[in-house]
């Protein structure tokens, strides 16, 4: 149990902190002459940039599960190469083709004022893929050997790198546009990517050759493991706009969306540091189950505790003051919405449980059904609680969401059985 421990607390730490990046960059963008345009500019093209990135980052869960050997590292090498292809390619055709502008005014409705710095942060900010997929595919071997704290080393460089950087714009007289924002992202993955390439370097000079248990020889045996995974996050980016859509059809529009945007942010905040469980359950679940199940069963329940503790306490109205700057109908609508996002914080660490296993066996394609469950059930909900209970405003998206994680669980635990069980039937067979 102190092993896991060791293991897992440096990885909360490092997920934890990521959000600080954010509020570094918020808080110089804020500072431009015309902050909310800047803002705006830079958020429109960071939306684009989260979902050709998603890729990228399951580098770090393929090369953890399966780079057992230097053979193993160098196949998922290969495949990252081909994800960094294609998504250069199709950053250089937003970036500097008509495809673009089209884009960013048809999608995100993004006037002539705010398409000429939207292009130019989002010309930056593809480039970040790079040292993202770098990043993630060394973190990959270091957590597989359990130097887990050099992602919080890492982490802890790159928000050094960003705050020079970001106090530079703010002391030089540089100008402060969207693309301010992106650099100061850029450079901030690039450190990082390059704390984890020094680390995973040495790693991978220690590693073996060929292993004989491995069965990862060339990219072809990574892509069964790898490809539901870029599938699965594709199918959970349609979850956000079908949320805003829909809480578009409440009593009070603004007041819905606004009040769950601001608790979602707390409950990211809160759950951020428990979204490595899949990692402790891909390293240690084959040395000792018994005591993984134990951490699980106790770690798990914290974020519920958390959130509860800020949804039912004087403490959570001073955390939404101090967090989010939320104050009167929105500060109650937002601790509203909290309220119901305990179910969120009581299931969503057993999905990312259950997720491990499915990759500790590479079954990553229970995944795919277990998140269009979700999508389904959150779709399903959003519809009858926007005609039943309209007056429930940021709740109906808060409730709705909270059905759809917990919908996940139950696939995905009813694969895994199902699953389990065959093999069981198979062991039993003589043969």
């Amino acid at each position: 149990m102190r092993g896991i421990l060791r293991f897992f607390v440096p990885l909360g730490l490092a997920a934890s902190l990521v959000s600080l990046s954010h509020v570094i960059i918020n808080s110089t963008l804020a500072r431009a002459p015309d902050p909310e345009s800047t803002i705006a500019a830079y958020t429109i093209a960071m939306s684009i940039f989260t979902i050709t990135e998603r890729p990228a980052v399951f580098l770090r869960q393929t090369c953890s599960a399966l780079a057992a050997d230097r053979t193993g590292f160098r196949s998922v090498a290969v495949v990252m190469v081909y994800v960094l292809l294609f998504t250069l390619g199709f950053g250089t055709l937003l970036s500097y083709t008509p495809l673009g502008p089209w884009v960013f005014r048809t999608l995100f409705n993004a006037g002539e004022s705010l398409l000429g710095s939207t292009l130019g942060s989002y010309r930056i900010l593809f480039l970040v893929t790079v040292f993202s997929a770098i990043r993630c595919l060394f973190h990959g071997i270091i957590i597989r050997n359990m130097q887990t704290k050099w992602l919080t080393i890492g982490m802890i460089v790159r928000l050094l790198a960003m705050y020079g950087l970001s106090l530079a714009y703010l002391h030089s007289g540089w100008t402060i546009d969207g693309r301010a924002g992106a650099l100061i992202f850029l450079t901030g993955m690039f450190v990082e990517a390059a704390v984890s390439a020094w680390e995973g370097r040495r790693i991978y000079r220690q590693m073996p050759e060929r292993l004989a248990h491995s069965s990862i020889r060339r990219a072809r045996d990574v892509f069964p493991f790898y490809r539901p995974l870029v599938i699965t996050s594709f199918i959970s980016v349609m979850l956000a706009p079908s949320i805003n859509v829909m809480l578009g059809k409440t009593a009070d529009i603004e007041l819905a969306i606004a009040s769950y945007s601001v608790a979602l942010s707390v409950l990211n905040l809160v759950n951020s540091f428990f979204t490595y469980v899949h990692q402790i359950v891909l390293n240690f679940y084959r040395l000792d189950a018994a005591a993984v199940r134990r951490f699980a069963l106790g770690a798990n329940l914290l974020p519920a505790a958390v959130v509860a503790l800020l949804a039912w306490t004087p403490l959570g109205k001073a955390a939404f003051g101090a967090i989010v700057g939320a104050e009167g109908q929105l500060l109650d609508a937002s601790i509203e919405a909290l309220r119901v996002f305990l179910l969120f914080a009581l299931v969503f660490p057993w999905v990312d449980y259950f997720n491990g296993l499915a990759m500790l066996n590479k079954k990553t394609r229970f995944m795919m059904g277990s998140q269009t469950g979700n999508l389904a059930v959150t779709i399903a909900a959003l519809i009858v609680l926007t005609a039943a209970v309209p007056g429930w405003n940021g709740m109906v998206g808060a409730l709705a969401q909270s059905c759809g994680v917990a919908a996940e669980l139950a696939v995905l635990a009813m694969l895994m059985r199902r699953w389990q069980r065959r093999q069981s039937i198979r062991a039993d067979i003589p043969a």
